[in-house]
């Protein structure tokens, strides 16, 4: 997959094919953009239950006409104590089950919230349209993925016990084979009955009721007082120059700081080309900066005692350019974090472009699955620590810190572009290496997502503190790397591990291009 779908009327892009045909139709409907992201991730929420779930968190980043782009987030918070895990013996929280699904299902708000700046920009379309593709697939069935079946089978041991998730997930109590038809009757109902009722009635009515009995049921924390008193927030989302553009991403809980100062570091490089030595070396060593920052500061963003923003200022991005080695790798003993979640995003016909990720945290979240209501609820409170001090601590009301970040740069030359990533760890690098191949050396858009990747840290479930190389890699650049002293892992081409990766970009002459990331299921789409 390497030549760039065009069009110029509109164009989605999404990590299942289905999910971006919803979102088209919406566009062909006389949708907008926000309707259409909201149309995509509800069909993701059903067609791809391993990746993402209404039971998780979003965040947006929405930009109208090349604007500097309002963020919304809508990121649930902790309903748990640590004197909770203490009485039960716990000196860490479980990744899996009812302990680790303490946190608010924010992701719902946050449609909510982007429907209402929606309809200040003239959008019309209900809810009940934009669920519709969703609750069909729910209601009908849909054909299980590839990475559904082989997610589904690596981690049954430690999600078999969580309640629901057994009766939900596998058919007839075996393993889901890829091609099989799945449905989610329950899920359905819920999607159908959130487009007639609205999303504040998933927090504050009789579905929020019903949510609060089901969680209760499987044993979480989480009260029906934690949802009625969530609420997703407009803020004002991060913001760096580089050669050519302005990058934007989203600020904490989320590591959308390290995203932006990855390529602001990278960017004082000066490095001329592509593909060698001192573009994939000074991308990781720019990650390594960032990262250090990003874990020594980001959490709860009402907790935090630094700004992001001062980490964006050209003195402290100079600082920390002039510390990276441009011949040889800093020692990483870092431990990194997981993740999993979808990216999306869309732009049309007026211009008006939204970048969107949605995420239950691990493959399948805490694996609870609530019984009437039929979704799955996140474990990203499974992040906090239950000791020590800082914006991480696990505290009523804090958010966890999230891989989370969706991507926007405006270009000097009046391109708009949404991109990002599901991939946790990576996903910051994954940008990385998607920008600087389409933004600062003018590859192909989705050449710029086929290419090989790399990924600092941890993978799916497993801490590593190697640099992993997909094996299409020249040899030559990969002894290069390792003589420069990176611990290099090859691992298969096109795997998962980096990602699925998205991008659409807007041209001043109404043309629109759209990529898509061939280690996923998904399609961009125009008309």
């Amino acid at each position: 997959m390497i030549n760039t779908p065009r069009s110029r009327r509109g164009m989605v892009t999404s990590p299942h094919h289905l999910a971006s045909e919803a979102g088209l139709r919406v566009l062909r409907e006389g949708g907008n953009a926000i309707e259409a992201t909201v149309a995509m991730a509800a069909s993701l929420a059903v067609v791809y239950p391993h990746m993402t779930a209404i039971g998780g968190d979003g965040f947006w980043l929405v930009s109208k006409k090349g604007s500097t782009p309002v963020a919304v987030d809508a990121c649930g918070a902790a309903a748990a104590t640590p004197e909770l895990y203490a009485s039960k013996g716990l000196s860490a929280i479980p990744w899996r089950g009812p302990l680790a699904a303490n946190t608010v299902a924010g992701t719902i708000s946050g449609w909510g919230e982007v429907l209402k700046l929606s309809a200040e920009l003239g959008g019309k379309l209900p809810l009940s349209r934009l669920v519709e593709d969703a609750v069909w697939s729910a209601e009908n069935g849909f054909a299980v993925t590839a990475s559904q079946q082989d997610l589904t089978a690596s981690k049954l041991p430690e999600l078999k016990d969580a309640p629901n998730f057994v009766s939900t997930f596998l058919l007839d109590g075996r393993l889901p084979r890829e091609g099989e038809l799945m449905k989610l009757p329950a899920l359905g109902r819920t999607l159908k009955r959130l487009g007639q009722a609205g999303t504040e009635d998933f927090y504050r009515g009789a579905m929020a009721r019903d949510i609060a009995a089901d969680l209760a049921a499987v044993g979480s924390p989480v009260t029906g007082a934690d949802f009625a008193a969530h609420r997703a927030t407009r803020r004002e989302a991060l913001t760096v120059p580089v050669k050519g553009a302005r990058l934007f991403n989203f600020p904490p809980p989320t590591q959308g700081l390290a995203s932006l100062m990855i390529l602001a570091l990278f960017d004082r490089l000066g490095v001329r080309e592509a593909e060698g030595f001192d573009h994939i070396h000074g991308l990781v060593e720019a990650t390594k900066q960032a990262f250090l920052v990003r874990d020594r500061i980001v959490g709860d963003p009402a907790s935090m005692t630094a700004d992001p923003r001062d980490f964006l200022t050209p003195e402290t991005l100079d600082a920390l350019a002039a510390k990276i080695d441009r011949a040889k790798a800093l020692p990483w003993p870092q431990p990194a974090e997981a993740g999993d979640t979808v990216w999306l995003g869309a732009i049309d016909k007026d211009g008006l472009a939204v970048s969107f990720i949605q995420s239950i945290y691990f493959e399948f979240g805490s694996g609870c699955v609530l019984p009437n209501m039929g979704f799955v609820m996140q474990n990203r409170g499974a992040s906090f620590q239950l000791s020590g001090r800082g914006p991480r601590v696990l505290a009523p009301g804090r958010k966890p810190f999230h891989t989370l970040n969706p991507a926007l740069a405006l270009f000097d030359d009046g391109r708009s572009m949404v991109y990002g990533t599901m991939g946790g760890e990576g996903q910051p690098q994954t940008q990385s290496a998607l920008f600087s191949r389409y933004g600062m050396f003018g590859q192909g858009l989705q050449a710029a997502i086929t290419a090989p990747r790399w990924l600092l840290g941890k993978t799916w479930g497993e801490n590593s503190v190697t640099l992993k190389l997909e094996s299409r890699f020249d040899p030559a650049l990969v002894a290069q790397l390792r003589a420069a002293g990176h611990d290099i892992e090859l691992l298969e081409d096109f795997t998962s591990t980096m990602g699925h990766a998205g991008a659409v970009v807007l041209h001043p002459d109404g043309t629109f291009e759209g990529a898509t990331d061939p280690r996923s299921d998904g399609a961009a789409m125009g008309f």
